[in-house]
């Protein structure tokens, strides 16, 4: 049914994965598709933003979130599951579409906090997803 599954996480905050990831081992084990495991990075890119930072920065904020995810995805994922890591820069629901999009994911897979004030008013990055995927997304409660 699914062939290319991406998981999006958070490598700081393991409410992004504790549930998401069993639930999307256990749909790559049961359909034999392929794992997309991201994280996002904030954009360094804008001058004001930059200006803060020294100007290898980016390279190695980036280089650290690959390394941090690829010690995340030997650890949590077994080794019989074809993964891809993928390390996106920007905002995060933004990146999640365009990464489903680039590797032409058939489902997102993705944790969810319960709702809090804030949330209704600016939106949480689950429902982003949700309201603008044109594929399949499977939010699983923290």
């Amino acid at each position: 049914m699914y062939k290319d599954i991406l998981l999006p996480v958070d490598l700081n905050h393991e409410s992004s994965w504790q549930k998401a990831l069993p639930t999307a081992l256990e749909y790559c084990k049961a359909f034999g598709a392929n794992l997309h495991v991201m994280t996002v990075l904030p954009d360094f890119g804008l001058p004001i933003v930059a200006g803060y930072f020294p100007k290898d920065f980016e390279s190695k904020a980036r280089e650290g979130a690959d390394k941090q995810l690829h010690a995340f995805v030997a650890d949590k994922v077994p080794s019989d599951i074809k993964v891809q890591h993928i390390v996106a820069e920007g905002t995060v629901y933004g990146e999640i579409l365009r990464v489903a999009k680039d590797v032409g994911a058939d489902l997102i897979l993705m944790a969810s906090h319960r709702p809090e004030l804030q949330d209704y008013l600016l939106g949480p990055n689950a429902a982003r997803v949700v309201r603008h995927a044109n594929i399949s997304v499977l939010v699983v409660r923290d």
